[in-house]
């Protein structure tokens, strides 16, 4: 099975305007989805992501407080899985809870080392 990287990317203002129910929902469907994918061997590894972080850019390394504020997304989680090819990971994605509040999911298959012959 190949890999494939799900990145969840989340509205920073619709987060913000969530009731403590509405993210307690939220956490509960994520784990209630990530057991689903796990019992149908899919799940490699998930979690959440801290809103603040750094960059490091450039080739002298600049350290840079992020993400910006002026940004309107972050990246807030994301889910490491298997399948057969891209089109039953879009499948799998396509269930992802963080739709159900506005976010997006975007898919990064990982490389493997046929890729580089």
């Amino acid at each position: 099975m190949k890999q494939f990287l799900l990145l969840l990317h989340e509205d920073v203002q619709k987060m913000a305007e969530l009731s403590p129910k509405e993210i307690q929902e939220i956490a509960e469907a994520h784990m209630n989805w990530a057991a689903k994918l796990a019992e149908k061997g899919h799940l490699i590894s998930g979690d959440g992501l801290h809103e603040k972080g750094v960059l490091i850019t450039g080739k002298d390394s600049v350290v840079k407080d992020g993400p910006y504020m002026e940004s309107k997304e972050i990246i807030g989680g994301y889910y490491l899985i298997q399948a057969d090819d891209l089109q039953t990971a879009v499948t799998i994605a396509k269930e992802c809870p963080t739709h159900h509040f506005g976010g997006t999911t975007e898919i990064r298959p990982i490389m493997e080392m046929e890729d580089y012959e």
